[in-house]
């Protein structure tokens, strides 16, 4: 029985459930029915894996061998573990530097498919469509692209007056390069500030202008703020992507070893993929797999408790 208050007088109210028909019974079995590839695809692909690797990082674990426990063994190995503090610097250098500037030339490529000029949908198109190329087609034309002898930007920089580093060979180098080809494939982000800047009132716009503010002025102090939501959507995926920073650095390094230059390319996903499918060290990598998710845990709740003080929403 609950008990109600309303203006001051409360009374007692005893809910009272209707028992089901024959209708509503077989309506919520065919409900589960279609619940449940869905939740074997959760139990065997999610849950299972999850709550194995959680066992496995406490274990020594090899396939043709029974698991054996080691405490906190693996744990306390990455402390000490050279290429594990390597490969968590690469991937925060990413995370650090490439995040912030792919949001930065994603928000003004998207302010300018934003203007009313001819041919608008076409720019959009342009823009977009290195976005839904694969992965691998990306990185090997960017190898070709990054060539320091014969790839286009070099020869662009050489017509300048500046020599082009070597992008591929020289470990100061091969992170700002991935970057670069990061940012080949920023269509998405693009299109989720594109929707937002449509929705920015043209009445607070007009505002501004009659108040005498310039074309700098408005953006700053009315776009920017009414899509900080957006900016924050992009923010959290963007560093929760670059923590799995993968495939371009596997792709990248071309037929040398994973890492190449100098594991100046050893980003954390990299690392743990070589310890677990190269290495065999199951136990190990299941161990830097719990830490890779605190550790994005930890960055996204700080980055929504920040974002209460930058981030606007109106109403």
């Amino acid at each position: 029985m609950d008990k109600l208050r309303a203006k001051g007088r409360s009374w007692n109210w005893s809910p009272k459930f209707r028992k089901w028909g024959a209708r509503e019974r077989a309506n919520f079995w065919i409900g589960m029915v279609f619940l449940l590839p869905w939740t074997i695809g959760f139990l065997v692909f999610t849950l299972y894996p999850m709550a194995a690797s959680l066992v496995y990082s406490f274990s020594i674990y090899h396939p043709k061998a029974p698991l054996e426990w080691a405490g906190l063994q693996n744990y306390a190995g990455l402390l000490n573990d050279k290429l594990f503090w390597k490969s968590l610097y690469n991937t925060l250098y990413m995370v650090v530097i490439g995040v912030p500037v792919t949001l930065l030339v994603s928000f003004f490529c998207a302010v300018l498919l934003n203007l009313k000029v001819r041919g608008q949908s076409i720019y959009r198109v342009i823009y977009f469509l290195p976005s839904i190329v694969p992965t691998v087609a990306s990185v090997i034309l960017w190898l070709w692209i990054l060539n320091p002898n014969a790839g286009i930007l070099n020869t662009l920089l050489g017509y300048v007056g500046i020599q082009g580093p070597n992008w591929m060979s020289n470990p100061a180098w091969s992170k700002p390069g991935l970057i670069l080809l990061g940012m080949w494939g920023m269509g998405g982000t693009i299109v989720i500030y594109l929707s937002g800047l449509q929705d920015v009132p043209t009445s607070l716009l007009e505002a501004a202008e009659l108040d005498g503010a310039n074309w700098w002025q408005r953006l700053w102090t009315v776009t920017v703020p009414m899509v900080s939501p957006i900016t924050l959507f992009n923010l959290i995926t963007g560093v929760i992507a670059q923590f799995q920073y993968f495939a371009q650095a596997y792709v990248f390094r071309g037929t040398q070893n994973l890492g190449y230059p100098l594991n100046s390319t050893l980003f954390y996903s990299v690392y743990l993929y070589q310890n677990a499918f190269l290495w065999l060290k199951m136990g190990y990598a299941s161990a830097m797999a719990w830490v890779l998710f605190i550790i994005i845990l930890i960055c996204t709740i700080l980055l929504l408790k920040v974002s209460e003080r930058f981030t606007y929403y109106a109403g």
